[in-house]
C-alpha cells in the first residue's frame, strides 16, 4: 500500500463520512469526488448518474442508499476515506458504523427543502460519537432555476439554514453542559464544601463560512465553492487581503465602493437605501449572471463568464444545442466540487492522531472502578494499550488494536485472485464471502497475522472462565482496500487506515475489537438511533426447507448489523427489521441470497404494552391451593415522566443492577457520575409528575400527599420488571397487617434497587422490620428466607405478559404483601424436594399482580411514530385522507418558505403504519414522501371491557348487547387470535335471519 508521506504518514490521511437527510445529494457528491481522485474509476461525465457507490441492484433500482461503503481517494499529498452513507431512516445502523469508523464528516442540507428529521439525526449521531462535521449546502441550483429567487432571497435563505444547524448543535452542547452542572451539583450534595469548577463550551457557532467549514454546491452539475476561493480571487483585483475578505464576505458586511472599505449597515445607510451584503454582490450576483447567461443562451456574457474564471472552453461545447452541457462545463471548470470540497477537508477535519485523543472517551471510556483482584499488571498493560489508541501510535512497538462496525458479503467471485496463488473458502457459505469492516486505530496489521477478537462483554481484568467465551484467536486471511464495490489487495494497514478483512466470518456476529493482546478494553458499543420495531414471523413454504432457513438467518443476522432475529415461545422464527424498506431488503436477501428458499412472512408482530387508567384502588388477595401463602397486591400508576426514565435508562439501569450483582466486592460508590445522574432524573421525573398532578387536581395537601407517597414508594424498590430492568417496580409494603391469630409470617424484601440507585442508603429500615419476627420458630423465617426469589420471578412473569393480550405491562408499582403460614398438615414433615410450594407462591403472585390490573381499569398502550410528510400542495386533500384514516394525529402544518412543498408533522400508530409509505405515494401520484421515527409509547383511552353502566352511557349504548367492539377490544382480540388465547366474540351474527348459502363443489 502506498503511504502519503515517509516521515508521518498519519498526520496526511482523513477519514470523513458523509451525513445527510434522503435524497439530499450524498452519493451524486462522492460520484464526481471519486471522479476526480478516484484514481479514474468513474469517467468525469458519468459522476452524478452512475452512483458508483450505489452497486447493489435494490439500491439501483430504488435509488436510494441502503448501505456504507468506503472508497479511497488521493487529494494532492493526501490519502482520504470516504464511507457514503444511507439518509433513509430504515437504515440508520448503516450511519452508526460509518461514524465510528470516521473523524469528520460531510453533513449535506439541501437548499430548497432545508433541515430535516433526518439531518436532526445524523448531526446527533456525529455528536455521540464525536464525529468533526463540515456543512456542505448542496442544490443551490435549484434557488436559481426552480424557485427563481433573487440573489438577496438567496442569500436569506442559505443564511436561515446554516443557522438552524447551528442551534441543532448548540442544543447538543446546552445539553452537554446541564448535565454535567447535574453531575457536579449531585455530587456537591454528598461531598459538602467542594468546590464546582466547569469551563462552559465555546458558545461561537460550530458552521461557519468565514472560518471555512462551509460549502455551496451543486453536486448534479459538479461545482461547488467556499468564500475562500472568492476571497483571493478579489483580493487581486480590490487590492485587499483575503483574510479580511474573508470575514466580509458572510454576514451583515458590505463594501463602500468611495472609500473601498468594509462597513457595517449604518455605515451603507447614507451611501445606499437598500445596500447589499458583499456575499450577494461579489458571489451570488456573478454566479446569477452566469446561470442566465448560459440557458438563454447570451453569447456576449457567456464570453464575459468565461474571460471572468479564466476558463478554457472548447468550440464543441459552446456550440452544443443542450444548455445543460455548456453549463456544467463552465461550471465544473470555474468553480470544481472535488476541490471545494476535499480542501475544505484537508483544512478543517481532523487527521487520526489529532481526532483520537478528543474521541477516546467515547471509543474506549475511562475505567472508574476495577475488581477487588484486578492483575496490576494487566491493569498497567491495559492502560498502556488504551494510551497507545489514545496518541494513534503506528510504531512497531505499539500494539495493534482496530474496531470492526460490521460484517458485510461480497460474493466470492468478486474477489481479487490472491497473487500467492492460495484460495481460502469460507466454511459459511461457498458463494458468499463475509468481510470485515475495519479501522486500525493503533499498530499496523498485517495479512496472516494473528489476533484476539474481543467482544464488547470482555473484561481483561476477569480472570473466571466466563470470560473465555468473550475472546476467541483468530488469523487475519487478507486485507483489502475498499474502492467502493472493487477490492484490491494489500499486505498491510498501519493506524488510521480503513480496511476490509477476510477471515472472520465465523469468530465476528456484528462488531468486535481485534487486539494483538488479551489485556485490552474492548470499544464501547455503538449507539443506535432507533430500535427495530417492524417484525414479522417467517416460515419456508415447504417444511423440509427449515434448515436452510435457519442457516440463512444466521447469516443474514452477521450481514446486517441491525436486524434481529428470534424465535417466539410458540417456536415461530421472528425477524425485526427497522422499517419497511429494510424489511423487504432483508427478506429479498433471505430468498435469493442467504437461504435461497420460498418463504411465507406473516403480516407485522405489532407490539404493545399494558397499564391501567387512574390510580389502583382495590386490593386483590390471592391464596395457593394448600393454603399455605397469601399475597395481597396493590398496583399503582407510575408517575409519566418516571416510567419515561427507566425506559430511557434501560442500558444504564442494567449495568448498575445485573452487571454489579454479581460482584459483590466491586461496591457502587456514592461518586459514580452515572448513578448520581440517574438519581437526579428520577427525583425530577417525580417532581415533574406532581407537577402535572397539581394541574389537574389543583388540591395542594393531595399533591403534596401523591409527591410524599412516590418518594417513599422510590425508598423501597425490591425489583424493577420484566427482565429486572423494565418501566415497573416491586414495592415493599411500608405497614403489615398481621396475621397474629395464624401465625403468618411476612415474606420480607430487600430494597436493594433503591440502595443501589442512591435512594436509600441505609440497611437500618429493613433490620426494625425483622425485630417483631424474632418470636416466630426459626424453620418458618427460613422458608420465608427461601420465598423471596419466588415472589420477584412471579412479578416477573406477571409483568413480561399482563392480562389483556400477554404484552408487557408498562409504568406499573405493584405493593406485594406475601405471607406464609405453618404448615400443619400430615405432610408437614416431608421436604419440598420438587419445589411445589416455591412454584405455587410464583403463580400466585402472577396471577395476583394480573387480578390486580385487571380491577383496576386496564388499558392498552401502542407505540406512536413520528411522521414527517412532504407533499406538493396541490396533493394535501389525498394526503390528509391516508393520514387520516390511519388514525394520525396531526401535530403542524406549514408551508416551506421559498418552496412549493407543505411539511406536516403528526404522530401515527405503529399499528397503522404498515403500508403507509405505499399508499401516500400511490394516492399522490408519487410526489409526496414520508419519514417515519419511533416516537413514544401512548395509552389508548378506550375501555376493552366497556359496557354501559349509567344513565346516560344506557341511553346512548343501550344494555351492551348490540355496541359493536372498540378500538382497544379490536386490537387486543387481534393480538390474543394471533397469539392462540382464548377470544370472547360472537361467532354467529343475527342467528335467527334464514341465510342461504350456495354449496360449491
Amino acid at each position: 500500500m502506498s503511504e502519503p508521506s515517509t516521515e508521518n504518514p498519519t498526520s496526511k490521511i482523513r477519514n470523513i463520512c458523509i451525513l445527510a437527510h434522503v435524497d439530499h445529494g450524498k452519493t451524486t457528491l462522492a460520484d464526481h469526488l471519486i471522479a476526480s481522485c478516484g484514481g479514474g474509476v468513474v469517467h468525469p461525465k458519468m459522476a452524478g448518474r452512475l452512483r458508483y457507490m450505489d452497486y447493489l441492484d435494490e439500491e439501483q433500482r430504488r435509488a436510494i442508499t441502503m448501505k456504507s461503503s468506503s472508497v479511497k481517494l488521493n487529494y494532492k499529498d493526501h490519502l482520504i476515506h470516504l464511507i457514503d452513507s444511507p439518509g433513509h431512516i430504515d437504515f440508520c445502523s448503516e450511519v452508526s458504523t460509518a461514524a465510528r469508523l470516521s473523524d469528520g464528516g460531510l453533513v449535506l442540507v439541501d437548499s430548497v427543502e432545508g433541515v430535516h428529521i433526518q439531518t436532526h439525526a445524523v448531526l446527533r449521531q456525529a455528536w455521540v460519537e464525536k464525529v468533526t462535521p463540515c456543512l456542505v449546502l448542496n442544490k443551490i441550483d435549484r434557488l436559481i432555476t426552480e424557485l427563481k429567487l433573487t440573489p438577496m432571497e438567496a442569500y436569506n435563505k442559505l443564511a436561515r439554514i446554516i443557522h438552524q444547524v447551528n442551534c441543532i448543535v448548540s442544543a447538543f452542547k446546552s445539553e452537554k453542559y446541564l448535565s454535567d452542572v447535574d453531575s457536579l451539583l449531585s455530587k456537591a450534595e454528598d461531598q459538602e464544601g467542594s468546590e464546582i469548577e466547569l469551563a462552559q463550551e465555546d458558545e461561537e457557532d460550530t458552521f461557519q463560512p468565514q472560518k471555512g467549514n462551509v460549502v455551496f454546491a451543486c453536486a448534479l452539475d459538479g461545482w461547488g465553492f467556499g468564500i475562500e476561493k472568492f476571497a483571493e480571487f478579489y483580493a487581486k483585483k480590490l487590492g485587499a487581503s483575503s483574510a479580511a475578505l474573508m470575514k466580509g464576505f458572510w454576514g451583515p458586511r458590505y463594501y463602500n465602493k468611495k472609500k473601498k472599505m468594509i462597513v457595517g449597515k449604518k455605515a451603507m445607510e447614507s451611501v445606499s437605501n437598500n445596500p447589499e451584503p458583499m456575499f450577494v454582490e461579489f458571489i451570488l450576483k456573478p454566479l446569477w449572471q452566469a446561470y442566465h447567461a448560459i440557458l438563454e443562451r447570451n453569447n456576449d456574457m457567456i464570453e464575459k463568464v468565461v474571460k471572468f474564471g479564466g476558463l478554457s472552453i472548447s468550440e464543441r461545447e459552446l456550440q452544443n444545442k443542450d444548455s445543460k452541457v455548456l453549463l456544467q462545463s463552465v461550471m465544473s471548470q470555474w468553480l470544481p466540487l472535488s476541490d471545494a470540497v476535499l480542501s475544505m477537508v484537508v483544512k478543517c477535519l481532523p487527521d487520526p492522531c489529532t481526532a483520537q485523543p478528543f474521541r477516546i472517551t467515547r471509543l474506549v471510556p475511562q475505567r472508574e472502578f476495577f475488581p477487588d483482584a484486578a492483575d496490576p499488571a494487566i491493569l498497567s498493560e491495559a492502560e498502556r494499550v488504551r494510551k497507545c489508541i489514545e496518541i494513534c501510535d503506528s510504531s512497531s512497538t505499539a500494539p495493534s488494536v482496530a474496531f470492526i462496525s460490521k460484517m458485510f458479503t461480497v460474493p466470492v467471485k468478486a474477489l481479487p485472485p490472491d497473487p500467492t496463488g492460495l484460495s481460502v473458502v469460507d466454511s459459511a457459505d461457498t458463494d458468499e464471502c463475509f468481510l470485515a469492516f475495519a479501522r486500525v486505530f493503533c499498530g499496523t496489521i498485517r495479512s496472516g497475522q494473528r489476533m484476539f477478537v474481543l467482544s464488547a462483554l470482555y473484561d481483561p481484568l476477569k480472570s473466571d472462565q466466563t470470560m473465555q467465551r468473550h475472546v476467541q484467536e483468530v488469523e487475519l486471511h487478507q486485507l483489502y482496500q475498499m474502492m467502493g464495490q472493487g477490492l484490491i489487495q494489500v499486505p498491510s494497514a498501519h493506524a488510521g487506515m480503513i480496511v476490509a478483512i477476510r477471515g472472520l466470518a465465523q469468530h465476528v456476529l456484528k462488531s468486535a475489537t481485534l487486539s494483538t493482546t488479551k489485556d485490552c478494553f474492548p470499544f464501547s458499543s455503538m449507539a443506535f438511533q432507533v430500535s427495530p420495531m417492524l417484525r414479522v414471523a417467517i416460515e419456508p413454504s415447504d417444511p423440509a426447507d427449515m434448515g436452510a432457513l435457519i442457516k440463512g438467518l444466521k447469516l443474514l443476522n452477521r450481514a446486517d448489523p441491525f436486524v434481529e432475529i428470534t424465535v417466539s415461545s410458540r417456536g415461530e422464527h421472528v425477524l425485526a427489521a427497522a422499517g419497511e424498506v429494510h424489511l423487504e431488503r432483508c427478506i429479498k436477501d433471505l430468498r435469493e441470497r442467504f437461504a435461497r428458499v420460498s418463504l411465507e412472512v406473516s403480516p407485522p408482530l405489532v407490539s404493545f404494552k399494558e397499564t391501567i387508567e387512574g390510580e389502583g384502588v382495590n386490593i386483590v388477595e390471592k391464596t395457593i391451593p394448600n393454603g399455605r401463602c397469601v399475597v395481597k397486591v396493590q398496583v399503582a400508576k407510575l408517575p409519566g415522566p418516571l416510567t419515561k426514565v427507566l425506559e430511557e435508562n434501560a442500558d444504564l439501569l442494567g449495568e448498575i443492577l445485573e452487571g454489579k450483582s454479581g460482584n459483590r466486592g466491586n461496591t457502587l460508590k456514592s461518586d459514580d457520575e452515572s448513578v448520581l445522574a440517574l438519581r437526579k432524573k428520577i427525583m425530577d421525573a417525580v417532581e415533574a409528575g406532581s407537577e402535572f398532578i397539581s394541574g389537574q387536581l389543583g388540591d395542594k395537601e393531595k399533591v403534596d400527599k401523591y409527591r410524599k407517597t412516590w418518594l417513599k414508594y422510590l425508598q423501597r424498590i425490591w425489583s424493577l420488571g420484566p427482565r429486572q430492568v423494565g418501566p415497573n417496580m416491586l414495592i415493599i409494603p411500608e405497614t403489615k397487617t398481621s396475621y397474629a391469630d395464624s401465625n403468618g409470617v411476612l415474606v420480607e424484601g430487600s430494597c436493594h434497587v433503591s440502595q443501589r440507585l442512591g435512594l436509600s442508603n441505609s440497611d437500618s429500615e429493613t433490620a426494625s422490620q425483622t425485630s417483631p419476627l424474632e418470636a416466630a420458630e426459626a424453620a418458618l423465617l427460613r422458608e420465608a428466607e427461601t420465598l423471596k426469589s419466588s415472589v420477584v420471578s412471579g412479578f416477573q412473569l406477571a409483568t413480561s405478559a399482563g392480562p389483556l393480550c400477554d404484552e408487557p405491562m408498562w409504568g406499573l408499582a405493584f405493593i406485594v404483601e406475601p405471607y406464609i403460614f405453618p404448615d400443619n398438615s400430615e405432610n408437614a414433615h416431608l421436604s419440598d424436594q420438587h419445589g411445589i410450594f416455591t412454584g405455587q407462591v410464583m403463580t400466585a403472585v402472577k396471577e395476583a399482580c394480573r387480578a390486580a390490573v385487571l380491577q383496576n381499569n386496564p388499558r392498552l398502550v401502542e407505540a406512536m411514530y413520528f411522521c414527517e410528510v412532504n407533499t406538493p400542495t396541490e396533493y394535501l386533500g389525498p394526503m390528509y385522507s391516508v393520514i387520516h384514516r390511519r388514525r394520525a394525529r396531526v401535530l403542524k402544518e406549514e408551508m416551506q418558505e421559498g418552496s412549493p412543498l407543505f411539511t406536516v408533522h403528526a404522530y401515527l400508530p405503529a399499528e397503522a403504519s404498515y403500508g403507509f409509505s405505499d399508499e401516500l405515494r400511490g394516492r399522490t401520484s408519487g410526489a409526496a414522501s414520508a419519514i417515519l421515527v419511533l416516537s413514544h409509547w401512548e395509552e389508548i383511552m378506550y375501555d376493552p371491557f366497556f359496557v354501559p353502566k349509567t344513565e346516560e352511557e344506557k341511553e346512548e349504548h343501550g344494555d351492551g348487547s348490540s355496541l359493536s367492539p372498540n378500538l382497544a377490544r379490536l386490537l387486543m382480540n387481534k393480538v390474543r387470535r394471533r397469539k392462540g388465547l382464548h377470544v370472547e366474540e360472537k361467532v354467529v351474527q343475527h342467528a335467527t335471519k334464514q341465510r342461504t348459502l350456495a354449496r360449491k363443489v
